[in-house]
Formats: C-alpha cells, sequence, structure tokens
C-alpha cells in the first residue's frame, strides 16, 4: 500500500506561484512514477505532470510546461509541484497519484494510487 498526502493548495491570483507538496509512504516499489493530474468543475481528471522517481525523467502537459515544474526529494519522500506564472485557468482540485510501473502515463486509470486532493484556486 501507498499513502498519499497532499499539501500546499490555497487562493492566489493570476501570476502569482504556489508549490504543492505530496508526501509518499507505503512501499516504494509501488510508486515508480508519482504523476499529478487536476480537476476543474465539470470536467475531466487530467495529468499536469509527471516523474520517474528513480532516473528523474519529468513529463508535463502542453497547457503548464514552462510554467510548472515537478520534483522529488528522496530523503523527504516528497514530491513538489511548482506552479508560476499561475492562470485563472489552473483553477482546479490537483491530485497527487503513485503508479508501480516505471514508464509515465497521462492516463488517470493507470496510477495505482491517489492522493485526497487539495483546491488551487486562481483569481483573475
Amino acid at each position: 500500500q501507498v499513502q498519499l498526502v497532499e499539501s500546499g493548495g490555497g487562493l492566489v491570483q493570476a501570476g502569482d506561484s504556489l508549490r504543492l507538496s505530496c508526501a509518499a509512504s507505503g512501499r516504494t516499489f509501488s510508486r515508480s512514477v508519482m504523476g499529478w493530474f487536476r480537476q476543474a468543475p465539470g470536467k475531466e481528471r487530467d495529468i499536469v505532470a509527471a516523474i520517474v522517481w528513480s532516473a528523474g525523467i519529468t513529463y508535463y502537459a502542453g497547457s503548464v510546461k514552462g510554467r510548472f515544474t515537478i520534483s522529488r526529494d528522496n530523503a523527504k519522500n516528497t514530491v513538489y509541484l511548482q506552479m508560476d506564472s499561475l492562470k485563472p485557468e489552473d483553477t482546479a482540485v490537483y491530485y497527487c497519484a503513485a503508479r508501480s510501473k516505471t514508464t509515465i502515463t497521462t492516463v488517470t486509470g493507470d496510477y495505482d494510487y491517489w492522493g485526497q486532493g487539495t483546491q488551487v484556486t486562481v483569481s483573475s
């Protein structure tokens, strides 16, 4: 089992920055890939970014590339999502997810464990 706990969401203005954290505990081999997803009201849950825990290989959705940065701290078993130049369209609940296989995928069903989500609201 893997437990994921997100933190760091909040209400900010357009152009501001936020850093989300996802603390992971449990079996390390079950979280080979960590992903950040988001879901806005009435919309599907979509991937934002992902990282291969051991190799540090990253993936970004086109809408956030150049503005968001995913990283991990092995010592703290924590994955971060640094979000800069935030826009109102970034408003959503952000979820951390873990996948036991070592290949990055954008499909929500391919991730085995999920956190409870953290709200990010960007005002214009």
